[in-house]
């Protein structure tokens, strides 16, 4: 087994095109350069004796490692120039923007106060996850009562035993009288609202 020194940037491409767990970096390339071991010349010279090519003058490197470093490189190429070329899709932004499973902290729920707190701290997360898609709250609804609302006044119109609370600062109130079940069904369907896949949805609510 012989070394390459590699930059940052090719390392994480290379990991990135991984298929299947223990896949090697060189079964990796192999499968990019559409290489395989029957057509591929890997003897060295004889008076490569350092493991790092990188370290090596151009005269004594094997040109197959050339050849595989610039053939990385000319696909990297390629895909940012059609990144920078071609406008994203809105709905893939969003869902790529909107990274549900970070907005769960297990250090920063055990700090919360009972599942009241917890259920805030969720929604605030979230609130600072979504931006302006957070107002699609407000089309989550019980039968003929409110959960969320502009404002603390609308709620307790709804239902004096509301309890309202705001989320964070963000303008947007929820009603905390609920038991820990329908908190967490109320979330899931926020969640659900704001493009999180249900069973998703339903893990992150657990965390209430």
């Amino acid at each position: 087994m012989k070394y390459i020194e590699i930059d940052e940037e090719l390392y994480r491409f290379i990991a990135s095109k991984t298929e299947r767990i223990g896949e090697s970096a060189s079964d990796i390339l192999r499968r990019l350069l559409n290489l395989s071991v029957e057509n591929v010349d890997v003897s060295l010279p004889t008076d490569i004796s350092h493991p790092s090519l990188e370290s090596q003058s151009p005269v004594n490197r094997h040109p197959v490692f050339d050849q595989a470093k610039a053939a990385v490189e000319k696909v990297i190429a390629d895909q940012n120039s059609a990144n920078k070329h071609y406008p994203v899709d809105e709905d893939i932004a969003t869902s790529t923007s909107n990274d549900f499973d970070a907005m769960v902290s297990e250090h920063l729920l055990s700090q919360q106060k009972g599942a009241v707190g917890r259920f805030m701290y969720l929604l605030s997360s979230l609130e600072s996850t979504a931006g302006s898609d957070f107002d699609k709250v407000l089309n989550v609804q019980g039968k003929g009562r409110l959960y969320f609302a502009r404002s603390k006044q609308a709620l307790l119109n709804s239902s004096k035993s509301s309890n309202p609370k705001e989320i964070a600062s963000s303008g947007f109130w929820v009603t905390t009288n609920n038991n820990t079940a329908k908190k967490q069904t109320i979330l899931t369907e926020v969640l659900e609202h704001l493009g999180c896949d249900s069973e998703r949805a339903k893990s992150i609510a657990e965390h209430i």
